[in-house]
């Protein structure tokens, strides 16, 4: 994998030291010496597998493997497919006999709303639908939705109002939906990771949006991921040497609904608005999971608040670029 700057969610990549073909894209050409590069989309995304192995069949089966783990996870967390789990439960309120992996990802969403104090939230997504609504019409109001719209959209926002259970989950407040664009991506790393650790590797790099390392580098040194400005690629915020350990960057700059970025993908879920306090904050995290979920929720904290959070998990760094352009790295 090239060690230049990385950027969140615009090229997916597991990158494997293992060899193989992959089955679900098209395979770009090498010498036998070379790592195999697959290309296809998953996720939302450009998506590319890079597998160094001398046993190819061993590492075509690892990469078919994670590429059929993360349509499976897909089918159960995108929003973007409407036959999916979650599109289910937003448009019913309930869903029963879920797939237990929608039983154990919405749980750890939860648990980490609780533990932010809300600033993680998967009830967001009433505002994302208002925001999107409000920004499709041909001619809008650039300064956003009115109050009353965005009040109206908080009153569904809130996951204490969300049960889950084995047996059922179920959305309390009327036109509440979930939304695990968040974490999902993170989970589904986690994932990709212990199916290439069961399947014997010990030096992986794998990136679903989100990044994990399994081990150092095959020379013994860590992996290296250099954090690039989310505006300016050719900016490097910062770099992270990792072993066993993943990171996660959230940015405004992801998703924009206006021209000037005032309204973004992330959410402020105490008042409804996109937080603006930093240009993009990265999480270092023993999870991929946690990781993707904490870079969300710091970027609507104060460093205060992000501090805390800092001292109180263990393995957890926080890399903050702010608004003017400074750069800080909390740790405990």
């Amino acid at each position: 994998m090239s060690q230049s700057a990385l950027t969140r969610r615009r090229f997916v990549t597991i990158a494997a030291s293992a060899f193989g073909v992959a089955m679900l894209g098209r395979v770009v050409p090498s010498r036998s010496s070379d790592p195999v590069r697959w290309r296809g989309s998953a996720l939302g995304a450009q998506v590319s597998i890079e597998i160094h192995h001398p046993d190819r069949a061993t590492a075509a089966k690892l990469v078919e493997a994670s590429v059929r783990e993360v349509r499976r996870l897909e089918q159960l967390f995108s929003l973007y497919r409407p036959d999916s789990a979650i599109c289910a439960l937003n448009r019913s309120g309930v869903l029963i006999a879920p797939d237990p992996d929608m039983v154990a990802l919405l749980q750890t969403t939860l648990r980490l709303a609780e533990q932010t104090g809300g600033a993680f939230d998967p009830t967001v997504q009433p505002l994302w639908e208002l925001y999107r609504r409000h920004f499709d019409r041909a001619e809008t109001d650039p300064a956003g939705p009115a109050r009353e719209e965005v009040a109206s959209a908080l009153a569904k926002v809130g996951y204490h109002d969300v049960l889950v259970s084995a047996d059922r989950i179920a959305l309390k407040r009327p036109g509440a939906a979930v939304t695990l664009n968040g974490i999902a991506q993170g989970f589904a790393t986690d994932r990709v990771v212990d199916l290439l650790r069961s399947g014997g590797m010990t030096t992986t790099l794998v990136d679903i949006g989100e990044i994990r390392a399994i081990g150092a580098r095959p020379d013994g040194a860590p992996w290296r991921v250099d954090l690039a400005d989310p505006e300016k690629a050719e900016i490097e915020l910062g770099a992270i040497e990792l072993v066993d350990r993943a990171v996660a960057t959230s940015s405004g700059a992801g998703f924009r609904f206006d021209p000037a970025g005032r309204f973004t993908h992330l959410f402020d879920p105490s008042t409804g608005h996109s937080p603006s306090l930093y240009r993009s904050v990265s999480v270092v995290a023993p999870t991929a999971t946690e990781a993707d979920a904490l870079s969300t929720a710091c970027s609507v904290l104060d460093r205060g608040r992000i501090a805390d959070i800092v001292r109180a998990r263990a393995g957890v760094e926080v890399l903050l670029a702010d608004a003017e352009g400074s750069v800080d790295w909390l740790r405990a």
